[in-house]
């Protein structure tokens, strides 16, 4: 048996997915290696307000988990960072090593799950994942192997979904969250849509910090995402500007490994 069968559906399921929609991300993935400057989640709330990224990159060792098209990894190389990324999809590395080629920025990309890292424990002095693996892979496996990876006072920081929208989204994954919370809090963990083959994991912030701490993390902050008065996105569809001005569409976690 090869290790591909004996991985989780969930992974041969993200894997497929993400090779079907790469795509649609091309385009995404081109505007945020050009940019100047990083800017987060789904609004592309600047840097310069959430304040992300360390303050100091410059010879870090980097991991993106969950990389994508690598834009993260960019944003860190071009501030000094060493930078790793592995992710799924073949066709998503695919785009990110052509824009690697056509900005002349090169790191080294792997195809691969964060459930299992291929790389040597205390590797790296930050590990980071916007709607990556903190989305698609198992955070009771994930954040396991981030913490291995991580040396001791290495940061982890991750984008996801907030967790009141995720209480107020119907099943319907093309419909948009609503006023009033319509799943379970208590026992989030893996989430299936309607008419979407993918899989996504949910926490609740309670189930989020003990397993932080269980796996030797001290949380920094909790950053909830707020978009400005005027803000776009191409998912103003899945959810509004005004839902996401009244309720954080998008949190960020911020943790440091114990020394």
């Amino acid at each position: 048996m090869t290790d591909h069968d004996r991985e989780a559906d969930h992974v041969r399921r993200n894997r497929d997915a993400w090779n079907e929609w790469a795509a649609e991300f091309v385009e995404g993935g081109e505007r945020s290696w050009a940019a100047d400057d990083p800017s987060w989640g789904i609004w592309s709330v600047p840097e310069a307000e959430l304040q992300v990224l360390p303050d100091d990159l410059d010879d870090k060792d980097t991991v993106e988990l969950g990389c994508g098209t690598a834009y993260v990894s960019s944003w860190l190389a071009r501030r000094g960072a060493r930078c790793v990324g592995i992710d799924l999809s073949p066709e998503q590395l695919a785009t990110a090593r052509r824009l690697q080629r056509e900005h002349g920025l090169e790191f080294p990309l792997h195809e691969g799950s964060a459930e299992r890292l291929l790389f040597p424990d205390e590797s790296f002095d930050l590990a980071i994942s916007e709607y990556g693996a903190c989305l698609w892979a198992d955070p009771y496996l994930w954040v396991p192997e981030a913490a291995r990876v991580l040396r001791p006072g290495g940061q982890l920081i991750f984008l996801t979904n907030g967790t009141i929208m995720t209480l107020c989204l119907p099943d319907d994954v093309d419909a948009p969250p609503g006023e009033r919370l319509i799943r379970d809090y208590f026992g989030m963990h893996r989430l299936e849509w309607a008419n979407d083959p993918s899989v996504e994991f949910h926490l609740g912030h309670g189930d989020w910090i003990r397993l932080l701490r269980a796996n030797g993390f001290d949380i920094e902050d909790l950053i909830e995402v707020r978009p400005a008065p005027d803000a776009t996105s191409r998912f103003a569809d899945w959810v509004t500007r005004d839902w996401a001005r009244r309720w954080p569409s998008e949190e960020i976690w911020k943790a440091r490994k114990r020394a």
